[in-house]
């Protein structure tokens, strides 16, 4: 057992504040609880939240998805779907199917959350077990961190395009190249990069804030640029191109582009649990997935069938982003005024979607030496020394790195969802989650679930065949699917159920939800 004093000198060293307990615990109930917890394993930031005091409703939930949804990565994968030959009505069920599973797969995970209040990288020691869980936080965090680089860099393109746009003699330092970026590009990477590690280091409740915000002016930006295409166009569109798939060919493409859909937010599936630890209740995560997930993608479709559709009216070319759109605005003052709207959407999406895993990642491997903050700023900085325009540019890197990366989280989110809804039934004993000793429930051998990883390396393996391997291109789409469905039916099958769940709170060693 850990004493007291240790626990406290751990989250001294992470910076965080006292710990404050529930008022229905009495202190010596929680003295004798903290005193139980390794501060290998515990610290302020991935302690579970107290219920009472969180503060993410239905709104702040939605305000996730009408930014993340309308990505610009996301525009140029369903654009895609128009130039792979997909006409309008098509390419609104693809995205509907992908949408109405997205919200089953984000109710699952969102609902483990909310009960027991702890991060992604916690939550994965259910399963995986106290040390096994670094395999989920390093895999979810590397992909995170690569990607944070990436959009960043995607980003500061727009804002180049600005900033010459306001001052065109500036189009003089976009010319010369170091490593890899032009000056303008630097200076406009490195402002951008200093942005997000601010909002980052108030925490999760400023990264709250600034969704609450964006998402409305997101929404209202994009169905605007999609009003005035249309006006351009002469009031309609072309539903089609001339290359236009029917048949067998159609229905594979439309099932395929929904399984893709699912497999590009195979990332927030897991770690949407960061997210949801602050949720108000039960069904503000319900609703807030249902207006953000079904209906705004509806939204989004909508949006990509008049964007895509009315261009190639225009003059017979498919756009490939919103951004090209964008550039062609004849207005400075509108252009200007999109292209901050864009780098407001962008911001908003990379602080959720690639910011917030690798923090909890970082400080689940160094709980005593890093809290949000610092982890914040270490993330930023390896996003910024791997030089991501770099990567972008190396098409191997994407698609076999992190793509290779991103075959594994299927795999981890089936034995996750396995283990907690078939095998445990939701029974959770949140204190065992950060108890560094046999005798603890996650302890498993040594801190690693056998039985876990048995199951989740030849899912793992299969993914990666289907996802690469050429022979299995008809299906690759269905690589995510392939993943977790293997690993929740082998782990359902091998797991160990002599053991004895118990149901326990997380409250004697909660802290309030202020991050």
């Amino acid at each position: 057992m850990n004493a007291i004093p240790e626990v406290a000198a751990a989250n001294d060293v992470a910076g965080s504040a006292p710990l404050t307990g529930s008022v229905s615990l009495d202190q010596a109930g929680r003295s004798e609880a903290l005193a139980s917890v390794s501060p290998r394993l515990y610290n302020q930031d991935l302690a579970p939240t107290q219920r009472q005091g969180r503060r993410w409703s239905a709104y702040s939930i939605f305000t996730l998805w009408a930014n993340d949804v309308h990505s610009l990565g996301n525009y140029a994968f369903a654009i895609g779907l128009f130039a792979l030959g997909l006409g309008g009505w098509q390419i609104l069920l693809a995205l509907g199917v992908g949408a109405v599973l997205l919200f089953l797969l984000l109710n699952l995970s969102g609902y483990m959350g909310y009960k027991t209040g702890v991060p992604f990288p916690v939550m994965s020691r259910i399963s995986l077990g106290i040390h096994g869980a670094q395999i989920a936080a390093i895999v979810r965090g590397g992909v995170a961190i690569a990607w944070f680089g990436i959009q960043t860099y995607l980003a500061s393109v727009v804002f180049r395009v600005m900033l010459v746009a306001l001052v065109p003699g500036l189009a003089d330092l976009d010319t010369n190249s170091i490593l890899g970026l032009s000056t303008l590009g630097w200076a406009s990477f490195v402002f951008l990069w200093i942005v997000q590690v601010v909002i980052v280091s108030y925490g999760m409740e400023m990264i709250r804030k600034y969704e609450a915000f964006a998402g409305p002016v997101i929404l209202v930006t994009m169905a605007a640029i999609a009003v005035w295409m249309f006006v351009e166009a002469g009031g309609s569109i072309a539903w089609s191109t001339d290359n236009s798939l029917a048949g067998a060919d159609m229905w594979l493409a439309i099932l395929g582009g929904g399984a893709l859909w699912v497999a590009i937010y195979g990332t927030f599936v897991l770690n949407f649990c960061d997210f949801t630890r602050s949720s108000t209740t039960k069904k503000s995560i319900t609703r807030g997935n249902f207006w953000g997930i079904p209906l705004n993608m509806l939204v989004f479709g909508a949006i990509v069938v008049v964007l895509a559709g009315a261009q190639f009216k225009i003059n017979g070319t498919i756009i490939e982003s919103p951004s090209d759109i964008v550039q062609t605005i004849p207005n400075t003052l509108l252009l200007v005024l999109a292209c901050l709207a864009l780098l407001v959407l962008t911001v908003a999406v990379n602080l959720m979607a690639n910011f917030v895993a690798p923090i909890y990642a970082l400080t689940n491997l160094f709980p005593r030496r890093l809290n949000f903050r610092r982890a914040g700023i270490v993330s930023a900085v390896i996003g910024l020394v791997i030089l991501p325009w770099n990567l972008y540019n190396n098409p191997v890197v994407i698609v076999y790195f992190l793509g290779g990366l991103g075959a594994l989280l299927g795999p981890l989110f089936g034995v996750i969802m396995a283990d907690y809804w078939l095998i445990r039934r939701t029974k959770v004993n949140v204190p065992d989650l950060y108890r560094d000793v046999p005798s603890a429930s996650y302890y498993y051998q040594s801190g690693f679930n056998q039985r876990a990883i048995a199951a989740l390396v030849p899912a793992a393996v299969i993914a990666i065949l289907i996802a690469f391997v050429p022979a299995f291109a008809a299906v690759s789409s269905f690589s995510w699917f392939f993943g977790a469905g293997i690993a929740a039916l082998l782990y359902f099958f091998i797991a160990d159920r002599s053991q004895r769940f118990e149901d326990v709170s997380g409250e004697p060693i909660a802290v309030p939800s202020i991050h």
